[in-house]
């Protein structure tokens, strides 16, 4: 997929203010540890994440989604009128049914003229709904568009920690398939894409990449059970952590191959990258596997943990804010996501407006100090 027409006028995120460690939920899960005998500290050692983030309790997604494009479009000043599609992406939803884009869209104001609805694709949800925009500005048919999500981690996190030290007929090895559900957190993301005629920054959205291998569909499982009202009882996710890894990259291997041709760079060429965020062995088999430097990453996940298909343009908004990544960086957005799904995409980014509400400097400063 190749655009002559479309722009990343703004990237924004917005994160909970709640902290939990990865040392405070391992002491919550101290009567699974002890019955089996596992080492304090693991959990971090074999991840890298240090802490992730919960939002407020009983705040359902469509709440700080408002919250995240309102910021958004006050940093870009784009006029409101001009949003002709409006999509929300992320894997929490606020009811079944209406799509949670309604009720985000309805409170923000936007045209009742344009399309708006709900995307599902695990954690490549907002990138999938970037390139939905993109292919309607690339047709004509809108002259801007925003897609948004919001994660929300605690009802997984919770309802984990509650079934392993219940289950008694856990062992150290049917565990591993709940422990990617520790590595969860909580955050929200927003892109504007827009057409040529409006751009003020001339950040052009090149293309993307997309590959899939859904004969591994089987490799992560999560289900939420909803009761009336939309209110959730809890959340459970099932992962062979180990096979989506060496799957997944190796269908971003396959990607990787026609990537920069397919935007015109050479693999030298990109500047900085930001990745979907799951672990420390997966950064590390990616980077090695495309032969890329790893030293272009904008990590994020020793200090958000896994956030889902907010990750990608999260580590995106901070890396950029904090000027990791500025004007005249060749950007890729490579994101996997069970399913297995790829999509690799490429911005030629040329300017970086001032976010209408700054990320606290302390978080800027602990991530710029993680990326040297």
């Amino acid at each position: 997929m190749k655009y002559e027409n479309v722009y990343v006028e703004a990237i924004e995120s917005t994160l909970p203010a709640e902290i939990v460690t990865s040392e405070e939920l391992e002491s919550r899960l101290a009567p699974l540890y002890e019955r089996l005998k596992l080492p304090y500290g693991r959990l971090e050692l074999m991840t890298g994440i240090v802490e992730r983030r919960l939002w407020e309790r009983g705040q359902l997604p469509g709440d700080q989604s408002v919250v995240t494009v309102d910021k958004l479009l006050r940093t870009a000043g784009v006029d409101r009128s001009t949003i002709g599609a409006f999509i929300h992406a992320s894997v929490c939803r606020d009811y079944q049914e209406p799509a949670t884009a309604c009720d985000v869209h309805r409170r923000l104001g936007l045209p009742q003229d344009g399309m708006v609805c709900d995307v599902s694709n695990a954690c490549l949800g907002l990138l999938t709904g970037a390139i939905h925009i993109a292919n309607m500005i690339e047709l004509g048919q809108i002259e801007a568009g925003v897609v948004v999500g919001t994660e929300t981690s605690r009802a997984l996190m919770e309802t984990t920690v509650a079934e392993l030290n219940s289950n008694l007929d856990l062992t150290r090895k049917t565990v591993k398939d709940a422990f990617a559900s520790l590595t969860i957190g909580s955050g929200s993301a927003a892109i504007l894409l827009v057409n040529r005629r409006l751009t003020r920054t001339n950040n052009r959205f090149l293309g993307a990449i997309v590959r899939s291998n859904t004969n591994r569909s089987d490799l992560c499982r999560s289900q939420v059970d909803v009761t009336a009202g939309g209110r959730s009882d809890g959340q459970t996710m099932k992962t062979d952590s180990e096979t989506l890894l060496h799957e997944g990259v190796a269908v971003a291997a396959r990607a990787f191959e026609q990537f920069a041709p397919e935007i015109g760079w050479s693999p030298d060429e990109i500047g900085k990258i930001f990745c979907h965020q799951v672990g420390k062995a997966h950064q590390k088999l990616l980077f090695d596997t495309l032969t890329l430097d790893v030293g272009k990453n904008f990590a994020t996940l020793p200090y958000l943990g896994n956030t889902g298909s907010v990750a990608l343009p999260t580590a995106a908004a901070l890396g950029i804010e904090s000027g990791f990544a500025g004007p005249g960086d060749k950007i890729g957005l490579f994101g996997i996501g069970s399913g297995i799904n790829v999509v690799l995409a490429g911005i030629d980014w040329q300017t970086t407006l001032p976010s209408a509400d700054p990320t606290p400097q302390e978080t800027l400063d602990k991530l710029l100090t993680l990326n040297r």
